[in-house]
Formats: structure tokens, C-alpha cells, sequence
């Protein structure tokens, strides 16, 4: 597999380098210079299959003859390990639900595939991976790589803005996760990871990586549950299919987008954001205006910079598709707890990602298609707002559960990169 920066288009690496080095000059994200697309039998054919061998499919029909297949296989049946079951909300709406992993949440896909593709490409180098995460990454990635010789994970997250759950998910572990809560918002722990990865000094000498959507292998990994959602919708519904994709640094998006461009029969997408609406407003207006970045409800999309969203942008050029075919909307925080009033009365309980993203998909569904939005993360990993705003109490999965009680073990930086620096140089062997 051969993917290119997309601000350098002259440099060109393989899949196994692009998960180790994460980005390319100038910040630059990767694409894949091939897209592969599958005839409609094919795709048909790949909708009978079970979960880990349709996604293997597809993943090495990316991957080439870089990774065997057998071992593409047993790679993916080690990350997955969880479904992710379509739920029935109305007659024509239904939800992905995408916490069913150790984190509750979708980016388990990403995280655990990722952690077994670095660990398949590194032959026994140390690395540190330095992320920076609204919530939920940082959960997947620590749990995906706790315990992982000669790996060593940094996450930086906005403190105070991510909830109290999902601190205590990735900020009790120890061992070789690290936690850093900075005194800003998540843009500012973006861009000190971007600072990173542009010393060059720095990265060589703790072997910098990151597991952002902004690496190829954690989007890839998503693409495979868009299938798994068709593959369980009746014919019918297949036929008209419209996703809302709840979106703060749009790598869904992008993964889901991918995956019409394999072949998968989905109609239209809608990007459905929170007040931090820098693309729902570019898509109206053609003007890249970024504001700086508002807490809401829905915070894992408190983000006004999206790092994915020139590669959106180049998939539409590469595949001649029109831009404005985009659906998008923005949500404010009265509208989203009016949604998850909606969805209970339903009787499906949500949290206000998967709320906005229903809304959107409601409001803008035509006669005759089937709408699905993703649930990307479960309701009591935002326990203290959901149980404020429907007045019920909510049961603590196992997995929060056995953490609720621990003691954090992050530390608190200012979002300046020379104390940041500091810290990764004397981590430990």
C-alpha cells in the first residue's frame, strides 16, 4: 500500500511507515494513493460475511501485498472482539452502536487495530505515542496499548472539559500510559502535539507516533464498521440509505466516506456538528473561519480545527463527487437535550453526540430513505449530564464501574510545548 501527503504529494511512503511516522512534512496528513472499489456482488458477497473475515476483505484489498492476508486476519479477529449492533429507534431510524468495546466507544475499532498493526510493523522498537484527546481517544488508545512492550503512550487532554468518567477511563491506568491535562482546550493539546512532531530532534530520539484519526491505520479500522452496519439493515433499507456522522475531528466522517468509495450503497452522508460549526459554516458559505473553540454538552466534538477534513475534501476531488452533496447542521445544547427527551419518549436512551447526530438525520430525511446515525459512545460515560437532563439514574458498565473510584494520576501543564518537550525527553526506558 502506497499513501501520499497531502501537502507534499512527492512524498510517499508504504502502510507500515505511515503508522509509525503518523505524519508527513509539513504536519501532513496521509491518503492512500490507490482507492480500491468492489463490484456490487462483491460488496454483496462481503455482506454475508462475519464481522472479522468482511473486515480482513477489506482491509487488505488497501493494504495490498504489503501485510498476507492470514496475517491481516488474525490481526483483526485480536482487535475485534466486540459487535456493533444496528438498534431499531423508529421505523425508518436506527442507530450504530458503537460502544460495545472495552471503552465504550467507537474508537475501540481504531485504537485496538492500530495497536496491533504498530506491534505487527515495529520489529521490537520503542515508541511513544503522543496523542491528544476530547474524550474518548484517549480511553481507546490507553486500554489498546496498556501493558504493550516497548510502547509508551503521552495523552494530552483539555482539563476540566472532557467528563469525569472518561478521566477516569484512561487517567488511572499507569504503567506506560501517561496523562497530561492541560490548562486550555483540546485545539491547544492538538497543536502541541503538531509542535512535536516538528522537532524533528524530538522525534527521533523517543520514536514519536501518534494515535490520532490522523493515523491511517485508525481510519482505516472504521471503515469496516460501516459495512458491518449495511450488512445487518433489510434490503430495502439499503437501497436509501442516509448516515449522520457525529463529527468533531471528522475522521468518521472520512472513514464512512471511504467506505462508499469502496462500493458501499450509502445514498448521502450528513456532518452533524455542536456550536463548533467551522465546517457546517464553510459548506453554507465557502469560507474557512474557524471561532475559537465553546465547551458544550457534546464535548468529544469540541473542536474547531478538524485534522480531517482535507482529507473529506480530497476524497471528494479524487472521486469526482460534489461537495455540496454533503448533508451537514449544527446543534446548539437546548436543541441536543430536547433530542435525548425525543429519543427517551422513543425508549431508546441517549448521550448528546448521538443525540445531535439523530436530530440532523431527522430533520433532513426525505420519504422513502432509511436513516442511521451512530451511537458513538454509551450514555454512562456521560453519566452526570445524562442523568441531569432526563432525570433517570443510570447504570455503571463494568467497565466504568471498576474505575469510578480510582485516583487519577495525571499531571496538570500549561499548553506550552518547552515543558511538554521536557517531559518526553525524560521519560523513562
Amino acid at each position: 500500500m502506497k499513501l501520499y501527503n497531502l501537502k507534499d504529494h512527492n512524498e510517499q511512503v508504504s502502510f507500515s511507515q505511515a503508522i509509525k511516522q503518523g505524519l508527513g512534512r509539513q504536519q501532513g496528513l496521509f491518503f492512500p494513493l490507490e482507492l480500491p472499489e468492489f463490484s456490487s456482488t462483491e460488496i454483496d458477497d462481503l455482506l454475508e460475511l462475519d464481522l472479522v473475515t468482511r473486515s480482513s476483505r477489506i482491509l487488505s484489498a488497501y493494504l495490498g501485498d504489503e501485510i498476507a492476508p492470514e496475517t491481516v486476519y488474525q490481526r483483526v479477529k485480536a482487535a475485534f472482539t466486540f459487535p456493533a449492533p444496528v438498534a431499531t429507534v423508529s421505523d425508518d431510524i436506527a442507530s450504530l452502536e458503537l460502544f460495545h468495546g472495552p471503552t465504550l466507544a467507537f474508537k475501540d475499532f481504531g485504537g485496538r487495530f492500530m495497536a496491533q498493526m504498530l506491534a505487527q510493523v515495529s520489529n521490537g522498537e520503542k515508541v511513544t505515542i503522543l496523542t491528544a484527546t476530547s474524550g474518548d481517544t484517549g480511553a481507546a488508545v490507553a486500554h489498546a496499548f496498556y501493558g504493550l512492550e516497548n510502547v509508551r503512550v503521552v495523552i494530552l487532554y483539555p482539563r476540566g472539559k472532557i467528563s469525569p468518567l472518561q478521566e477516569k477511563l484512561f487517567c488511572t491506568l499507569g504503567g506506560n500510559i501517561y496523562t497530561i491535562a492541560i490548562d486550555s482546550d483540546f485545539d491547544a493539546c492538538q497543536a502541541l502535539v503538531k509542535q512535536a512532531f516538528d522537532d524533528e530532534e524530538l522525534k527521533q530520539a523517543i520514536g514519536l507516533n501518534s494515535a490520532n484519526s490522523i493515523n491511517i491505520s485508525r481510519l482505516l479500522a472504521q471503515i469496516c464498521y460501516y459495512f458491518e452496519a449495511v450488512a445487518q439493515l433489510p434490503a430495502a433499507a439499503r437501497q436509501q440509505l442516509v448516515v449522520s456522522v457525529p463529527s468533531g475531528n471528522f475522521g468518521d466522517l472520512t472513514a464512512g466516506l471511504l467506505a462508499k468509495s469502496l462500493g458501499l450503497p450509502i445514498k448521502r452522508f450528513i456532518a452533524a456538528t455542536n456550536a463548533n460549526d467551522t465546517v457546517p459554516r464553510y459548506l453554507s458559505n465557502g469560507e474557512w473561519a474557524p471561532n475559537p473553540t465553546v465547551a458544550t454538552l457534546s464535548n468529544a466534538m469540541d473542536v474547531s480545527q478538524p485534522n480531517n477534513w482535507p482529507r473529506v475534501e480530497e476524497l471528494f476531488r479524487r472521486k469526482n463527487w460534489a461537495l455540496p452533496t454533503l448533508g451537514f447542521g449544527a446543534v446548539s445544547d437546548d436543541v441536543t437535550k430536547a433530542t435525548m427527551h425525543e429519543l427517551e419518549a422513543l425508549g431508546y436512551t441517549s448521550e448528546p453526540h448521538a443525540a445531535i447526530a439523530y436530530r440532523l438525520l431527522r430533520d433532513q430525511l426525505q420519504p422513502g430513505e432509511f436513516g442511521l446515525f451512530l451511537g458513538t459512545a454509551h450514555p454512562a460515560k456521560f453519566k452526570e449530564s445524562v442523568e441531569a437532563i432526563l432525570d433517570k439514574t443510570l447504570d455503571l458498565p463494568e467497565a466504568l464501574a471498576q474505575r469510578a473510584d480510582l485516583e487519577l494520576l495525571s499531571h496538570n501543564f500549561a499548553p506550552d510545548f518547552a515543558q511538554l518537550r521536557q517531559f518526553l525527553m525524560a521519560l523513562p526506558e
